[in-house]
């Protein structure tokens, strides 16, 4: 279901928040998959932005799906994803700057941006604010599942 990937000594944690989010999103979605996750550093992600969608500097996390499954409509469901679903890769300085930023556990944060990073895969995202409630409000769901408090509430 999930090859976690270590380029970044500081990630080893990161296949103990990984597996049981990517379960969380697979269980939600009712489907099965396979992905990848990197675990690396603000350089080699900044990088990547670069090579991918032409910003080259760090992000949090970056996704890219196997094959295209955007909803025709903003605000609709996207195709339905199995088999390879695609790779992910999240930057460690990056998520440890947010999560002291915002006041928020490290693990918490991470948790979260995985979901978020798995829900691209499976063709939702967040240009418009149809699409954005669509996807918040499962990343909400799925995390309070995982016991990860709202990531969008100032609480």
């Amino acid at each position: 279901m999930i090859d976690v990937i270590l380029e970044d000594d500081r990630w080893d944690g990161l296949e103990a928040l990984a597996r049981p989010a990517a379960a969380a999103v697979l269980a939600r979605m009712a489907t099965t998959g396979e992905i990848v996750i990197m675990g690396c550093d603000d350089a080699r992600i900044a990088a990547l932005n670069a090579d991918f969608r032409g910003k080259p500097q760090p992000t949090n996390v970056l996704s890219w799906p196997s094959e295209e499954r955007a909803a025709e409509k903003d605000g609709d469901w996207p195709l339905k994803a199995q088999g390879e679903l695609g790779d992910i890769a999240i930057a460690y300085e990056t998520c440890q700057r947010e999560a002291d930023a915002q006041g928020k556990a490290f693990e918490a944060h991470v948790t979260h941006l995985i979901v978020h990073g798995i829900l691209h895969l499976l063709g939702f995202d967040h240009e418009t604010d149809a699409d954005a409630a669509l996807m918040e409000g499962l990343e909400v769901e799925i995390l309070g599942n995982l016991g990860v408090a709202n990531p969008y509430s100032d609480h």
